[in-house]
């Protein structure tokens, strides 16, 4: 099985956009509808880097249609960050719209990333640290590191994926049965 973090493809907002600047929830159906069939034309990939190059200015309304919607809806199959975005005000305003559908949404910069939109819970905040610190990583690996049960970590781990923090892939764990394997999302 290929690991999931090489099925990754960029989705770039501006060629999917009339102009530099998205207003509106009517803008932002019609650019979602395009968006959309961007994400169901490339059905192995399982991340899409949206990029925000040559995006000038988005609203909330505008910026909750399109890509929180788009994440929102792919949920736990299919995640979505956002790369090439140093804006202060279209970062406040794609936070809004993502806090307001509670979906997480990472913002990357390079090798590090910022968290927008929904937060984790107080108890499963250290294990989404710990996922953010590798590529992907096993629930079994956070237990040791902790000294929890596998069960408490697989509990976590399973919250984060359902809420969109993290996707998840299943293998074959080394007692025969089944694993699953965390991937952040970027």
């Amino acid at each position: 099985m290929k690991p999931m973090n090489e099925e990754v493809r960029v989705l770039q907002l501006r060629n999917v956009m009339d102009k530099g600047e998205g207003w509106g929830r009517g803008q932002g159906r019609e650019v979602y509808q395009r968006m959309l069939r961007f994400v169901e034309d490339s059905p192995g990939v399982l991340v899409f880097k949206v990029s925000m190059k040559g995006v000038n200015r988005l609203d909330i309304s505008f910026s909750s249609e399109t890509v929180v919607e788009l994440a929102r809806r792919f949920r736990t199959r299919k995640g979505f960050c956002l790369v090439d975005l140093s804006d202060q005000d279209l970062i406040e305003n794609l936070d809004a719209a993502a806090q307001k559908k509670e979906q997480p949404i990472l913002v990357w910069h390079d090798r590090s990333a910022d968290l927008i939109g929904a937060e984790p819970s107080e108890g499963a905040r250290e294990a989404f640290s710990f996922a953010m610190g590798r590529s992907e990583c096993r629930a079994s690996e956070f237990a040791q590191s902790r000294g929890i049960t596998i069960n408490n970590a697989s509990m976590k781990f399973k919250q984060l994926w359902e809420q969109g923090f993290l996707l998840r892939r299943e293998a074959v764990a080394e007692s025969g049965g089944v694993e699953f394997i965390y991937q952040r999302i970027g």
